[in-house]
Parts: C-alpha cells; structure tokens; sequence
C-alpha cells in the first residue's frame, strides 16, 4: 500500500509523459484512469493481507488484470481503434507467456528433484554431522545462499527451516535469528544468476543484462548475507544441537540423472539466448523434453529394476526392503508439472496485465519521468529496493521495465540486486519469510525479524557500496 502512495505522490511531482511508453490515448487523468488506480490498489490490499485474509494473492490480481483491460478495451473501441488495445494486450500477454513456459519447467525440475529424494538427503547429511548451532547457523546460510542461485527461494528456505526445526525444537531465540539468516541469504543468493529469482530471469529474457555479466553481483551478494551473519551470529551459542532420531534417507532411482539434465536445461537456454538470440525458454522447453524422455526410460525400465531389487532384498532376508519396494510409483512427469507453484504464476500473470495496463493508459511514464529523470539512476534504484521490502518485487521490478529508464549496466544489475535482496528487510519482503513464518508456527515472527532489520539494513548498503566500488 505504502508503494501505491508513493506513487500517487510521483504522479504529482512528474512533468509531461513520454508518449513512446503509453497508447494512443493518455488516460491518467480521466474517471477511467482513476478507476483502474482504484482497483489496481484494493487488489494490492488483498495481496498484503494474504496472511490474515486467507485468500490466495493470484485471485485478487487475476480479477483486477481482467477488469482493467476490460476498461482499457472498452474506451479504444468508443475511440475508433480497438487494434491498439488488442495489440498492447497481446504484447504483454507474450511477455508473460515466455516467463510462464520458463519458470514451469525450473519448478517441474525442482519438484522431480524434491520427489527424487535429493533434498532430503542433504538435510539428513546436515543432521548427522552433529554440529554446534553456531555451526548449524552458517552451513543453513551458505546452502541457502548456494542452492538459490539455481532453485527459487522459496523452496531453499523451507529446507533449511525444516532442518533447523529439527535440530532446535525448543530454542526459540536460535529458530528465529537463523531463520533470518536463511532468509537474507536466500534473497542474496538468488541475485548473481538468472535462475537464483522471477525478477534476475525477467531482466535476463529482456536482454538488457546478459547471463554472463550477472556473477558481478556474486561479491555484493555475498556482502549483503555476510555482513548480518557475522553480527547475529555473536548472539548464537556454541553448544552441539541434538536430534533425538534420524531416519535414513535413500535417493530414488533416477535422482543423479535429473541433477545433469537439469543442468543441461540451463546450458541449452543460456545457448540459445547468448549464441542463437532466440529466447531462453526454447532450451527450457527443449529442457523439459529431456525430462520426459527420461521419466519414459524409467517407468518402462522400472518392472525390471523392482524384480532385481526383489531378488537381493529375498537373498537378504529384507522384509523392510520388500515392504519399501511395495510402496514405490512410477515417475510421472505430468505430476511433477501439476505440483508447480500455480499460485505464484497466476499471481504473476496478473501483475504483468495489470502493470501493463497502468503504462499502457500512461501512469508509468510519469512515475519513470519522476523517478528516473528528476532523480540520478542511483537513488531511484536504492528506492527500488525499499520498495521491495514493503510488496513483492516482481511488480515493482516490472515496472522498472515496463518504463525502460536510459541506464549502464552498472546501474540495472544495482536494481537487479536491490530488487532480489530489498525484500530480506522486512519478514514480509519476500516469499521467503512469509513461508518460514508459517512454517515455524510463529516462533519466527515479523517482530523478530524486525529486531535485526538495522544489521539487514547494514548489509544492504554495503553490498551497493562494495557494486558501486568494483564497477568503477
């Protein structure tokens, strides 16, 4: 909400809107434009309060994208050109399309790997060693911050809190600073690759920063996690942590052979985008024909691998064996697809339409005119980030590009960073605090989190200053 008042007060400030950012009519100051403001921001309202309104975020967004084009269709038909609304809607709607294709087959991946079991093993290798919660603090941050980088964050977070659940049952005080550790690392993690975050991937596929030129961000990154680390970690003890019972944990038939291909995924996108100019979600999707090839290998191959598995588990006298090969499906691709983040991806597609809805009728070439040309780049890209903290950065950083401020490279990977890592400020920055707050029942609250915001806060300026510093 704070974000939408902000933005009313740049629509005072700005001066005359660029034409090239808008449609044909300049809607701002109409009824029509204050009704699609209005509704644009009640939908926001219920997106904020999606914790204590137990409403999905993507029904709000999904019914405020309809309405607005709806309005938007309406006034271009009375006007006499209705092509012009039709061929904005359909340039936003490809848009979405490309990053929707993209990220289903990233989270298909992730979830095939969850399935497989790869995940769970790390957290029962992490319970065995037996470590100190100090210990414990920086390995649940430095494999946050690793495996973001190529898993959303939202999932890498939730397995380092169920590890740190494990391990701390009663320790309220280390649960809370260490989900905050693994939230900021998260966040930092996801910035210096296309994959680590929605907002890197969007800037990648715009092509305004190439696949390559993001590991500049891996210092600022590791600056903006390390930082709050060293200083919460004084307040940690270094007493061993107990798990009372760790059950093993085997990984499905199957699990390396996805870990490859999904690298190969990558590698086939970031071909096609850097070598061919195509769009990366071609080798995404050529990614997940892979995946398919691969789960009809198993499924067909899986009589014969249960029969061999059979016979040793007889030969052994293995009645938990056989009771275990009982229990085992065959892998569906299809089921992996099906257990996608749908919510965040409609969520998404509203965003999309409605931000381009509000720039299409003109708004955004007034808050670019405001932010981007009374302001130097620097500060407007810092703001950003604050921004971030307060809603979900995907709208925020499409509106950035929606606007296509004139910027260096040096200046749009400082608001690819601000963007990824604004929201580790506030618990409710990003998706990854809201679930831990969920996931920890409480004992990780916003208060808690709000507590350590000033050394979040410190790390968030000297990971700009240490940007600022290599670039030039």
């Amino acid at each position: 909400m704070s974000k939408l008042l902000f933005c009313v007060l740049l629509l005072c400030m700005a001066g005359p809107a660029n034409a090239t950012q808008m449609g044909e009519l300049n809607l701002t100051y109409t009824l029509s434009g204050v009704i699609v403001l209005t509704i644009f921001a009640v939908a926001y309202v219920f997106v904020i309060g999606e914790e204590f309104l137990h409403i999905r975020k993507s029904k709000p967004m999904l019914l405020a994208a309809g309405v607005i084009w709806i309005i938007i269709g309406w006034i271009y038909t009375q006007h006499g050109f209705p092509e012009a609304a039709e061929e904005a809607f359909n340039h936003n709607l490809l848009e979405y399309a490309q990053l929707l294709l993209f990220l289903l087959v990233a989270m298909t991946y992730i979830n095939a790997l969850e399935e497989r079991n790869v995940f769970d093993r790390i957290r029962v290798w992490m319970l065995m060693k037996g470590l100190s919660l100090r210990s414990l603090f920086w390995l649940t941050g430095l494999l946050a911050f690793s495996i973001s980088s190529f898993a959303n964050n939202l999932t890498t977070a939730m397995l380092m809190c169920a590890i740190v659940l494990k391990v701390a049952k009663d320790n309220h005080r280390f649960i809370n600073i260490a989900c905050i550790n693994i939230v900021v690392a998260a966040n930092a993690g996801g910035v210096f690759s296309p994959f680590g975050d929605i907002t890197t991937l969007m800037i990648w596929q715009a092509g305004i920063v190439q696949f390559e030129q993001f590991i500049v961000l891996l210092f600022p990154a590791l600056v903006n996690f390390l930082v709050p680390a060293m200083i919460m970690s004084f307040f940690i003890s270094n007493e061993k942590s107990h798990v009372d019972e760790i059950k093993p944990v085997h990984q499905k038939r199957g699990a390396k052979r996805i870990i490859v291909l999904f690298f190969f995924t990558i590698a086939t996108a970031v071909m096609c985008h850097s070598w061919m100019n195509m769009p990366p979600v071609l080798g995404m999707m050529l990614g997940l024909g892979y995946l398919q090839l691969l789960g009809f290998y198993l499924r067909h191959s899986l009589p014969k691998s249960l029969d061999k598995k059979r016979d040793i588990a007889l030969q052994n006298n293995d009645e938990a064996a056989l009771k275990q090969l009982g229990n085992i499906v065959p892998f569906d691709v299809f089921e992996k697809i099906s257990r996608a983040e749908w919510d965040t991806l409609l969520f998404f597609y509203g965003v999309v339409m409605c931000v381009g809805g509000l720039g299409f009728m003109g708004y955004l070439a007034y808050v670019s005119e405001a932010m981007y040309t009374n302001w130097e780049p620097l500060y407007a890209n810092i703001l950003v980030g604050v921004l971030s903290a307060i809603v979900d950065n995907i709208p925020v950083v499409f509106a950035v590009l929606s606007m296509s401020p004139e910027m260096d490279l040096t200046q749009w990977l400082l608001v690819t960073m601000t963007a990824g890592v604004g929201g580790s400020l506030l618990a409710v920055g990003s998706a990854a605090g809201v679930a831990l707050m969920g996931q920890t029942k409480g004992v990780y609250s916003f208060m808690g989190h709000l507590r350590w915001s000033w050394a979040i806060a410190l790390g968030y300026g000297l990971s700009i200053y240490v940007h600022l510093l290599l670039s030039a």
